[in-house]
């Protein structure tokens, strides 16, 4: 069902309605269902089955897969289906039905309600200034699951706080809900209120908005409209999938034809504003549960970051971020150095993590002679 219907509850599949609840219960962050294997959730980034769960029948798979869908919504063209519904408990999840050798299988993310300050998030909370910005083009990038969504609802919701402006957001499904609050909000889905996230960016074009959410940027029809949208006096957040901010750079370049992609860059050198490249890595709290903090890698777009990507020198990119803290930039080295030496993340954690290990290192003992050779204080940003 989508989020339109009632929710998931006593009326409906009591063994989905189930499942979604013990999703909430241990705080997973998503839940997988395929017929002939046990439900399985994802734990702070681990994926276990429920032992006590007996595996799922097709036949079960079926119905709970019409029942999220609606049988007026089963638009298999795309050989998948979309979707957010609501659990009993009235959490939310995002849903993506799917057939796999003809079978039925469901993956679903739970959504949070509370929009989480970047203190929590573990993110520097210069990032703020984001939302003061006027125009331009901000990317939050970063692998599946890594909270690029959840970056930019806290974002967007601090200029629904703070300014009087209209809000278009553009989404496949709508995640976290925006009530007005100074400004107007107007959330769309794709799929339900239009037909792809180009169509619906180049519409809002024509709905005078101030600031504009693009779920995901994924195709070059898509990020060339974004990248007017930024010229022509408009705010756009987005994400993309990419490892660090240089390789979002390079990412967005390369969609575009060959003959194209130089003009594009000075494109890019114009409007970008910022990238924001994060992950979730293990740690462990103080009481030994499992749980994950995020590491950041940010670029502010100055002038001369500005001139390096006009100028196609995205491998200078990372020196410029190194020596940029003043401007809020960081490396994703730094940050993980920052973790490791408050005790937020173990070595081996920290090791495989970074890009270049003997950076890293330096980064540490950097740390480390600041602070007199004792643990930075503080630390957790989640």
């Amino acid at each position: 069902m989508n989020d339109s219907a009632t929710e998931t509850g006593s009326s409906q599949n009591s063994r989905l309605a189930a499942l979604l609840a013990e999703c909430v219960r241990r705080d997973a962050s998503d839940l997988h269902l395929s017929g002939g294997i046990r439900p399985m959730l994802r734990v702070h980034g681990r994926l276990e089955a429920l032992a006590d769960q007996p595996p799922l029948g097709e036949s079960e798979m079926q119905q709970m897969a019409a029942e999220l869908i609606g049988a007026e919504q089963a638009d298999w063209s795309k050989g998948s289906v979309d979707g957010a519904c609501f659990g009993a408990d009235g959490a939310r999840f995002r849903f993506n039905v799917f057939r796999r050798q003809g079978l039925m299988a469901v993956a679903m993310r739970r959504l949070e309600e509370r929009f989480r300050p970047l203190a929590e998030l573990g993110l520097p909370e210069a990032l703020y200034l984001l939302s003061d910005l006027r125009d331009g083009l901000v990317i939050i990038s970063g692998p599946t699951g890594s909270g690029k969504s959840t970056t930019l609802a806290t974002l967007l919701d601090r200029v629904n706080r703070t300014r009087p402006c209209h809000i278009v957001t553009i989404e496949d499904p709508v995640e976290y809900i925006h009530k007005p609050v100074m400004s107007l909000v107007h959330q769309r889905q794709v799929g339900l209120d239009a037909p792809s996230f180009n169509d619906a960016l180049v519409a809002s074009l024509r709905q005078d908005p101030d600031v504009i959410l693009v779920g995901e940027i994924r195709d070059l029809a898509t990020i060339r409209t974004a990248i007017i949208a930024a010229q022509t006096g408009h705010l756009v957040f987005t994400t993309l999938h990419a490892g660090d901010c240089a390789g979002t750079v390079e990412r967005l370049v390369s969609v575009f034809p060959e003959g194209e992609q130089d003009a594009v860059r000075r494109q890019l050198a114009m409007v970008l504003r910022a990238v924001v490249a994060q992950h979730l890595l293990p740690t462990v709290t103080s009481n030994k549960a499992p749980a994950r903090i995020a590491v950041s890698e940010v670029l502010m777009v100055t002038p001369a970051v500005a001139n390096l990507i006009a100028s196609g020198k995205s491998s200078q990119i990372y020196s410029a971020m190194e020596s940029g803290q003043a401007a809020g930039m960081q490396t994703l080295e730094q940050d993980i150095a920052r973790l490791w030496v408050s005790g937020r993340i173990m070595e081996q954690i920290a090791v495989s993590s970074a890009r270049n290990v003997s950076v890293l290192r330096e980064r540490v003992a950097l740390l480390r002679r600041r602070s007199g050779g004792q643990s930075t204080a503080g630390g957790e940003r989640t």
